[in-house]
């Protein structure tokens, strides 16, 4: 039942967002693997996805092979597209890596915003986010849009806005949609956030009406100037269809376990969150629905060409894993993450990988380049970046030629920023510093490893909803 009035009040914040929309669920999950066949085509990736969508997934998978699937773990049976991304893991105090539940599947949103709007064309691939990402170098929280220019519209800065964390609770007012762009620490969501984290990834709409892929699998599309919607840039006109990623992971499952969360690609902070996806609707199925599908419900049921199937049957289906991936535990791995993935916190660029076990093959891509944003932080900005509801790990980092014990400290300090009525930082009150866990590991690996020890950085809030200045604005999906 609370998962259906919020239902309620979500899609009526929806559809005050965009001009249309709808909500396609994928609530059964085709398989969780390592598997990639965008990154990693044709053999094991190097970190687990949880994989919805066609029964056709494969490492090879391509738009042919997606669409001869003989089934979809998403609602629409004329889609067969391909949607993954990194999977969550609780690291239990031992070492061990335990997959986290998703509640409800993952959630696919269509928007129809910009004019013009066009589907995906045939043998559309794309990714969002960069796994290798550790750190945000922009203003937190995110400035009103409306004062979004220079540096804050850059690519750089547009993909990492387009990452949400957001704490669920469904008894108090809701966070916005994409408003904070980390994951919070345990402490943290064991405290607040009862009802799980759901994360959220909003993809490039802007697209250069040439190529349906590139190298990089991301160079012929863009964010517009507000991520969901705004201006195209020079070069990429042409305006698709709007994809957006929601999946809940239940996260309180863990409440007062000592551990902490990380992505499979050994990403603890959530700044290397991604996601993947392969087109595969049926030919000409797309733009029926982007032409005719208008309805500000967001309800999938409301567009009668959409074709149905039933959760039971979108639980149903699943796609074959490969022989060489079949012996491997995905849901509990003992001793560390899938395929023995390092975990590297930052704020440094994670590439290349790192494992934790000596003489293990390398990584499955070559070592890309790290971004580098040309933006840099000012007195105001660091100001401001005390007043986020969460913790921002603040590493530091030494390289240990050995067999190394880490030791993570978690601190806990009241920081209370006064702002006037708009919104501008005015003063900052520091509180004591109290230790509030600390957790150790060995390393058994005589490979460098790198040591951290993050500090984080709370400060106290009691609501979830954004304020700015005198008005108080509520956006932002919820369940």
């Amino acid at each position: 039942m609370r998962q259906n009035v919020a239902l309620v009040a979500c899609l009526a914040v929806l559809s005050g967002v965009a001009d249309a929309f709808w909500r396609l669920p994928c609530r059964g999950r085709s398989g969780v693997a390592r598997m990639d066949p965008l990154i990693a085509p044709g053999k094991p990736s190097d970190h687990v996805h949880a994989v919805h969508g066609s029964g056709g997934f494969a490492m090879s998978a391509t738009e042919a092979s997606l669409k001869k699937g003989s089934c979809t773990s998403c609602a629409v049976t004329q889609d067969k597209s391909a949607y993954w991304a990194p999977a969550l893991y609780f690291m239990h105090e031992n070492g061990d890596a335990e997959l986290v539940n998703e509640v409800g599947g993952m959630l696919a949103y269509y928007f129809l915003n910009g004019e013009n709007i066009t589907a995906f064309p045939e043998d559309f691939r794309m990714i969002a986010g960069d796994p290798f990402l550790r750190n945000f170098p922009w203003p937190v929280p995110d400035p009103p849009k409306s004062e979004w220019s220079g540096d804050q519209v850059s690519q750089p800065a547009l993909q990492q806005k387009a990452l949400g964390f957001n704490c669920l609770n469904y008894e108090i007012d809701p966070e916005p949609s994409l408003g904070r762009h980390f994951m919070p620490n345990k402490t943290f969501m064991d405290e607040h956030c009862t009802d799980g984290i759901r994360f959220e990834l909003m993809f490039p709409s802007c697209w250069n009406g040439r190529d349906v892929d590139s190298s990089d699998h991301r160079s012929h599309v863009t964010y517009p100037s507000l991520v969901m919607d705004g201006d195209c840039p020079e070069g990429f006109d042409n305006r698709l269809v709007s994809l957006f990623f929601e999946t809940i992971w239940d996260t309180y499952a863990f409440k007062d376990k000592q551990g902490e969360f990380v992505l499979a690609n050994g990403d603890p902070t959530g700044y290397g969150y991604h996601g993947d996806f392969i087109y595969g609707w049926e030919s000409g199925y797309l733009q029926s629905a982007v032409d005719q599908c208008t309805n500000l419900s967001g309800r999938v049921e409301d567009c009668p060409i959409f074709d149905l199937q039933s959760e039971d049957d979108q639980g149903k289906c699943t796609f074959p894993v490969p022989d060489e991936l079949k012996n491997e535990n995905v849901f509990n791995h003992k001793g560390g993450l899938p395929n023995n993935i390092a975990i590297q916190y930052g704020p440094a660029y994670a590439s290349p990988v790192k494992y934790t076990t000596p003489g293990h093959p390398a990584a499955t891509q070559p070592p890309p380049k790290p971004p580098k944003p040309a933006f840099t932080l000012g007195a105001s900005f660091n100001l401001g970046s005390l007043s986020s509801a969460t913790r921002t790990p603040t590493p530091t980092t030494s390289l240990v030629p050995d067999v190394i014990t880490e030791e993570v400290v978690y601190l806990d300090q009241e920081i209370l920023v006064y702002v006037d009525d708009k919104g501008t930082p005015l003063e900052t009150v520091t509180g004591s510093v109290e230790t509030i866990s600390t957790s150790t590991s060995t390393l058994t690996t005589m490979a460098s490893a790198v040591v951290t020890t993050p500090t984080i950085a709370p400060m106290k809030r009691d609501r979830h909803s954004h304020f700015h200045g005198r008005r108080r604005h509520r956006s932002g999906h919820t369940h």
